[in-house]
């Protein structure tokens, strides 16, 4: 490898290492690991918002996975609505997206969203984060990113309570998907 191409890399290393310490002040020297390997291997940059750390693990965001496509020259990306599972008057909607790397390799991931499983924030948008979803699974699987992008996890912000509904109810997992914070 020529050195101008490993400068931009030690960089955004260096970079991304500086801005988790001052947004993440309690990182481990794990995270910090994966973190690095993330920069090394994929560019991904916290301060443009590539990466975000929710309970204690790394995510990509779309527009980190925009990026890697970008970067890596993606053919094309097109989406498709699966009608047959789909169903609009409950506001559930599946995609198939596919992801052509090139016209002989091309990859496919679903996304699937509907009330239940997306924020209280974007409701009335269901099939617009089902797509999203959709895409970001066929880039993930076309350029071999192993973590999961935010926007296919469910709900992290829940609706909020008036003080007497929130004395009655226990705790809520933070992510909203009742498994004690993992995705």
């Amino acid at each position: 490898m020529r050195a101008s191409s490993i400068q931009p890399k030690a960089k955004l290393i260096r970079e991304n290492l500086r801005a988790v310490k001052q947004l993440y002040p309690h990182v481990t020297s794990s995270q910090m690991l994966v973190l690095r390997e993330l920069s090394r291997t994929l560019g991904l940059s916290v301060r443009s918002g590539d990466l975000l750390m929710l309970d204690t693990r790394w995510y990509v965001t779309h527009s980190g996975l925009l990026r890697v496509a970008q970067r890596r020259r993606c053919l094309s990306i097109t989406t498709e609505l699966a009608e047959g599972v789909s169903n609009p008057k409950e506001g559930r909607w599946v995609f198939k997206a596919t992801v052509a790397k090139s016209e002989t390799q091309h990859f496919v991931g679903y996304g699937d969203a509907d009330p239940s499983n997306v924020s209280f924030l974007v409701h009335g948008a269901e099939m617009r984060v089902a797509e999203t979803r959709a895409v970001n699974r066929a880039l993930r699987k076309a350029y071999g990113i192993g973590i999961c992008s935010v926007e296919e996890i469910g709900s992290f912000a829940e609706p909020p309570q008036s003080s007497r509904e929130s004395k009655k109810l226990p705790p809520q997992p933070s992510n909203g998907n009742g498994n004690n914070g993992g995705p």
